[in-house]
């Protein structure tokens, strides 16, 4: 085997294995499935047209079995919510990464708008940038959050979507300019580019209850946060490389590895998932270490502990079953929630 070829068998072993050793029980919500033929029909509805291929291919992706995954004790209310929002994150990587996508100009003017909805900037007024099928899709799915949360909770979840689409504007600056980033500059881009950390917050939406900013913002409890996402990220990263390594610019864990310490891709497959082990053993290790933060907060903070746990076991079951992840579909990586 050379060091430019792909071991797909070794990867679909790597991934396997990596789910077995996952400690965290798969959960799905009662409503993803009836949630999910809801969204098929809905979306025409909120303005986003369909022709047959997309719509085959949104039903495929089963974005809301995604988020019935990450959110199984949401209403199905509200998990038509979270699957409206999960959908217009996929929408906005489709855009931004897929086939004629936008340039660095025009992504940073949909962030701009994105975030003058969120934080409720001039309302009613239009939002250059953030426009069409995309502007009414975010704006309906953001009704419910901003009704029922906090202005706190508000201002930290948009927060969340600015770094997600400087993120995105980064890794598409990298790859127009040429730049392979290292294994240390990736991983923290990565953190960004996945969308882990808008849906952290959503975990609060579903409970109805927002943690105070001090405690959200507790070390370890950012930490945990960044650990989460780190072995969604590089789950994902591994069910991807097969794409990546012809469309992404060497934005993907393995082949950042394999560039910096200059070894082929199969022992870099290898680093990357003892990697993943250590990360998840650390993980565990430092959930069992969480203070009480006192009687009022300590179920909420566990919770808010659970939420990031579903995000990885979540994020591992669904890319097994989503046809994201086939050759046929243009899109290979997750970038949202």
């Amino acid at each position: 085997m050379t060091e430019h070829t792909l071991p797909v068998p070794r990867v679909g072993a790597v991934l396997s294995e990596l789910g077995a050793a996952c400690p965290y029980v798969p959960r799905l919500s009662p409503y993803a499935d009836d949630t999910q033929r809801w969204l098929v029909d809905w979306l025409p509805q909120a303005g986003l047209p369909l022709d047959d291929p997309a719509r085959a291919r949104l039903a495929g992706a089963r974005f809301a079995r995604y988020a019935g995954r990450l959110y199984p004790d949401a209403t199905a209310a509200d998990l038509r919510v979270l699957s409206a929002l999960f959908t217009w994150f996929f929408l906005v990587d489709d855009a931004c990464d897929g086939p004629g996508r936008l340039d660095l100009d025009e992504i940073s003017a949909l962030r701009d708008g994105a975030l003058a909805l969120l934080r409720d900037d001039a309302p009613g007024q239009p939002r250059a940038g953030l426009a069409g099928p995309l502007r009414r899709l975010l704006a309906t799915a953001w009704r419910e959050p901003q009704r029922r949360m906090p202005a706190h909770w508000r201002l930290r979840f948009a927060d969340a979507v600015a770094q997600h689409l400087d993120g995105t504007w980064q890794e598409a600056a990298n790859k127009s300019g040429g730049h392979l980033p290292g294994v240390a500059e990736y991983v923290v881009l990565r953190r960004a580019t996945s969308a882990a950390n808008v849906a952290y917050p959503l975990v609060e939406f579903v409970h109805g209850r927002a943690l105070p900013d001090p405690v959200y913002h507790h070390p370890l409890l950012r930490r945990l946060r960044d650990l989460g996402n780190d072995l969604l990220s590089w789950y994902n990263d591994l069910a991807s490389l097969e794409r990546d390594a012809t469309t992404s610019g060497g934005h993907n864990l393995v082949l950042a590895v394999a560039a910096e310490r200059r070894v082929p891709l199969p022992d870099a497959v290898e680093s990357v998932a003892r990697r993943w082990h250590r990360s998840m053993r650390r993980f565990v290790a430092l959930r069992a270490t969480v203070p009480s933060f006192g009687p009022a907060l300590d179920e909420a903070v566990t919770a808010h502990l659970d939420g990031v746990t579903h995000a990885v076991r979540g994020t591992i079951d669904w890319t097994l079953e989503s046809a994201r992840y086939t050759a046929h579909q243009p899109r290979s990586r997750a970038s949202g929630p």
